[in-house]
This record gives structure tokens, sequence and C-alpha cells, in this order.
């Protein structure tokens, strides 16, 4: 009954004019932005955040999540029509999808992304709630070696999961880390790393950091590889699917759909390893093998329900835990933290409204991609064909009016402008920023509870281990590092994430 009433009053919450349109504004804007190749949820959400500041905070996040699993409905539309995924998680779906559409079957492909979508939003939503109250009642009894512990399974875990080379990735958790210590120490007031200005006493700048390193910096990364974009499919037609291919997709979105579930909260990136693997499954267990590569229909039915799921259940550790599964989700926690809110398990006790009205948003959001999506893929389409050289200026602009507006402080453009250009050369490195922006948003967070919890024990540090909840995550953080350096899962890895790059 407490489910219902719950569920009850975060339809109520998501359900009032203003937080519908605020939903409705943020899965179009996610839909447009997948549908754009080069931009990304991840510096979309950057460069918004400083909007969030005017808004109230049920309005803001459920914008922001809108803005997320929307970008994986238009990622996959990019990656049918014209074999360029809008986002990262739908690599994959342009194996087959691009195949389809080649064949004359691109409306059927969309739609059975869409429906596939769809189901599994829906799904992964329930998941949520279900989940969401016992995870918190768990994590309320946990103590600062607990927290400890487990943001350092968290990085870890996007250590494990990010693209390319394993010790780069551990070398942006580190710097992010850093970054993270710049400002005020915590207990004793002592400025730390501030290089003598006052404008670091409080930290960097968030946003700032957030929207160089993603937003300015993969503007830099497209100007640079920017070519002309060829449509292959002017006019789509026949959206329906056949019955046959309704019966040839249920078994790929169900499996799709509890991959995404469950690969989904992992750190770094879940959603993305959750289509690959939903791919993998499918084309080992078909009884159709060969046709994988040239229009299988299990091929974009399961990855793209696995992605969306992936995406959905990504916000069970954010909403009950605190803790960001993937930058997104750790720009989530920026958004709140500007919001004046703290993440954790107390959010779903004190601000249950906020809590559960960000849930049943999520189903209502994934309702109004499926009515509106298909109608506009025409729109989508001509979008297809304008350069990025245009898009680029006003990105930029929009990028500095909201950092600006934030603090109204010009040192802040300095900021965006210095990070924009570390980024790019991240980037160019082929150094992934998304580690970096885990580290810098967990940095403050592990240090604190790293300190309270040697402070309880005065200064013992066999607290970590001696406390079973925080010997276990320690264990599981250990066995990640050394499963994944293991010659046959590294060789594994590197072949998932190729498609990507």
């Amino acid at each position: 009954m407490d489910l219902i009433s719950n569920l009850a009053l975060g339809f109520a919450t998501a359900a009032s004019p203003a937080n519908l349109a605020f939903c409705l504004i943020g899965v179009l804007l996610g839909t447009l932005i997948g549908v754009l190749p080069g931009i990304g949820a991840t510096a979309t959400i950057a460069m918004l955040l400083p909007i969030t500041f005017q808004l109230e905070p049920v309005s803001s996040l459920i914008m922001l999540a809108g803005i997320y699993y929307g970008a994986q409905y238009g990622g996959s539309t990019t990656a049918i029509l014209i074999n360029m995924p809008g986002e990262s998680s739908s690599a994959v779906t342009a194996i087959d999808g691009y195949q389809m559409a080649r064949k004359g079957r691109a409306g059927a492909a969309l739609s059975i992304a869409a429906l596939g979508s769809f189901f599994a939003g829906t799904v992964s939503t329930f998941l949520v709630a279900i989940f969401a109250i016992p995870l918190t009642g768990i994590a309320l009894k946990f103590g600062a070696a607990e927290y400890f512990s487990l943001m350092v399974v968290g990085l870890v875990s996007s250590i494990a999961l990010a693209h390319g080379s394993i010790v780069k990735a551990l070398a942006m958790v580190s710097l992010g880390l850093l970054l993270g210590l710049v400002g005020t120490d915590i207990y004793t007031g002592t400025p730390r790393f501030t290089l003598g200005i006052r404008e670091y006493a409080d930290g960097l700048n968030f946003v700032a950091v957030a929207v160089g390193v993603f937003g300015i910096a993969e503007i830099l990364r497209n100007l640079e590889g920017e070519s002309t974009r060829s449509v292959l499919i002017a006019k789509v037609a026949d959206l329906w699917p056949t019955k046959d291919d309704f019966k040839r997709m249920v078994g790929p979105v169900l499996r799709g759909t509890a991959i995404g579930s469950a690969l989904g909260i992992l750190p770094g990136g879940g959603a993305i390893l959750a289509a690959f693997a939903s791919y993998t499954v499918e084309k080992r267990i078909s009884d159709r093998p060969e046709e994988f590569g040239h229009g299988a229909i299990a091929g974009v039915a399961g990855p793209e329900s696995a992605n969306n799921a992936g995406a959905q259940t990504s916000f069970i550790p954010l909403l009950t835990l605190g803790i960001p599964a993937n930058p997104v989700m750790a720009l989530m926690v920026g958004a709140m933290i500007i919001q004046g809110i703290v993440p954790g398990p107390n959010v779903a006790v004190e601000q249950p409204t906020l809590f559960w009205g960000i849930i049943a948003s999520m189903w209502i959001g994934n309702l109004m991609l499926v009515v509106l999506n298909l109608p506009l893929i025409g729109l989508w389409v001509k979008l297809l064909t304008v350069p990025y050289y245009v898009l680029f200026p006003i990105i930029m602009a929009f990028c500095s009016i909201g950092v600006y507006s934030v603090n109204s402080n010009v040192f802040d453009l300095y900021a965006v402008a210095f990070f924009g250009l570390g980024g790019y050369l991240l980037v160019k490195m082929r150094c992934e920023p998304a580690p970096l922006l885990l580290g810098f948003v967990l940095g403050p967070l592990l240090e604190e509870n790293l300190r309270r919890a040697m402070i309880l024990s005065r200064g013992d540090p066999t607290t970590f281990v001696t406390r079973p909840i925080s010997a276990i995550l320690l264990l599981i953080a250990a066995a990640v590092l050394v499963v994944v350096f293991l010659p046959s899962v590294k060789a594994k890895r590197e072949q998932v994430f190729q498609e990507e790059d």
C-alpha cells in the first residue's frame, strides 16, 4: 500500500501542468540532441545546469531526466537513418538498423526501437519504484566507513567501464579527485590548492568544469571532424511493424530489458555496456545468426531496450545512495546541490514529493516520447542536414551566458575556457573525461567520509575492514580491479567499446 500511495503522490506531482511542460521540454530537447550527432546528453545537461538554478527543484530535475532518456530515443534515429549514432549507447543499433533502412524498412526499424524503448522504460521505472525504498532503508544504516567504501567501488567501476586505456582512466579519476580538493579544508578551514585566487576559496565551480570539459571540448572536437551529413531516407513510411516483426521482437525486448535493468546501475557506462551485451546475447542464441549485420530485427529491438532500461535504472544509486552511476547522473547530483538538496537516502524521507515525482515523470516522459517521436521523424530528418558550423556559435553563446548567470562572475568564463581547452586536449590524448567528472563530484564526499570514519575510530584505519559491509565493498572493488586486468577480460572489453571509436 505504501508503494501505491507513494506512486500516487509521484504522479500527482509529475502530472501538474508546470512539471508536464518541463518534462515535455526535456524529452523534446533530449531527442533533438540525440538526433544531432556530436552534442550528446552529457554536454547538453552541462550547458543547461545554470538554467536549473532558476527553476523549482522538482521541475529542473524532471527536465534534466527527460533530456537524458530522450537522448537515448533520438540517438537511435540517426543510427538507423544515417549510420551515425547520436548517442554512444546507440552505436550497436546502427549495425542492423541502418541495414534495415537500406532495405526500405526504416519506418519499421524506428518504430521497433521506439516501442522496445518504451516497454523497457516502463519496466525499469517500476523497478526503480520497487527497489527505491528498500535500498534507501539500507542506505540509512550506512556509516562513514560504508559510504567511503561504496564510493571506492563506484570509482573503480567507472575505471573498469571507461573507454580506452585503464591506466588513463585511473589517471582521469585521480585528476578529478585532485580537482575536488581545491578550496577550503572542511575541518580546519585552511585554503588548499587555491594558488592565492580568492574565487577558488569555495572550490572549483562545478558548472564551469562540467560545461568546459564536456560542452566546449565536445564543440571543439566536432568542429575538427565536421563533414557534410547525407541522409539516406528522405521520407519514412510504413511505421507500424508487421505481425511477424512483433513476434520476432518480443524475446529480444524482454531479454534486453532484463540485461539493461541489471547493468544500468553499474557506475561508468552501464547503459552502453548493456546495449553491447544485449546484441551479443541475441546473436549467440538466435536461430538466424546470419541475419545479424544485415538487418536483423533482434539487433535493433534488444540493444534499444537494453540502453533505455539502463538509462532508467542508473537513477537507482542516485536516488537511494546519492552516488552517480555515470557522468549524466554526476551532473544530476550537481543540479541537486545547486538547488540546496543533499543527495542521498534522506531525500526520500525529507522530500518525498521530489523523490517520487522524478520516478513518476520517467514513465510519463517515455509515453511522451513514443507519442511524439514517430510523427516528428520528418522534422528530425530535416534537422540532420543542418551544418554544425551553424550550430556551434549558438551553443557557445548559450554556454557562456548560462555559466555567467550562475554567479555573475567573469572569472567563471575564464574557467570554462580553461577547462574546455583542457577537455579537448584530453580527448586528443584519448583520455575519456567521464571518470574525471565522477572523481570531481565524488572527491569531496570521499574525503569527508574518510576523515569522519577516521575520527570516529580514533585514527584506526582497520575500521574499513572490521565493519562487514565496508569490508565486502572494498573486496568487490579489489576484485573488479583484478578481473579487469586479466588478459581475456581486457581483450573482450576492448572489443565491446571499439564500435564507438
